[in-house]
């Protein structure tokens, strides 16, 4: 598997992953509804630096790094990783993790927060913890789950 940035000839794979991950409306805090433009620009414009993750030629993951605050709090980087819903449990999202986090110390970041991990999304908080990451917040009810209705979002932070 590789991890490299993504190109404007991406867009169309990329989109094949977001669309079932915002339709769900169970991880990510964007509207359920939202096109298929707005979501690649959300994804892919800056502040966000986009990446895709690729399995035998296969665009199979996707994430954007960016930098959470301005001004003092430019130092924390923040990232939000999607993998194809038919390639979970491959490995993608701690390969995507890894390199975001290497990317990111590169670029200097000196840490990296995630604001809003949805607390139901068991697989990636262990994912995440597995990687360094401490829950450092609680937010009740801050994520109205499709499924559960309001259940916690988590911040998630580890120093790079």
């Amino acid at each position: 598997m590789i991890v490299r940035p993504a190109e404007d000839r991406d867009a169309h794979a990329i989109w094949k992953i977001m669309e079932p991950v915002i339709r769900a409306g169970e991880t990510y805090a964007l509207p359920r509804d939202m096109s298929r433009e707005a979501a690649l620009a959300y994804w892919r414009t800056a502040p966000y630096q986009a990446f895709v993750a690729e399995d035998a030629g296969e665009i199979v993951g996707t994430y954007h790094l960016r930098a959470n605050q301005q001004g003092g709090g430019a130092h924390v980087a923040n990232c939000g990783y999607m993998t194809a819903p038919w390639a979970t449990g491959r490995g993608i999202a701690r390969a995507m993790c890894l390199h975001s986090l290497e990317t990111a110390r590169v670029q200097g970041f000196r840490a990296m927060q995630f604001n809003f991990v949805v607390s139901t999304n068991e697989r990636a908080v262990r994912l995440w913890q597995s990687l360094g990451f401490a829950v450092v917040g609680r937010l009740p009810g801050a994520f109205n789950h499709s499924a559960h209705g309001d259940v916690d979002a988590l911040v998630m932070y580890r120093a790079l």
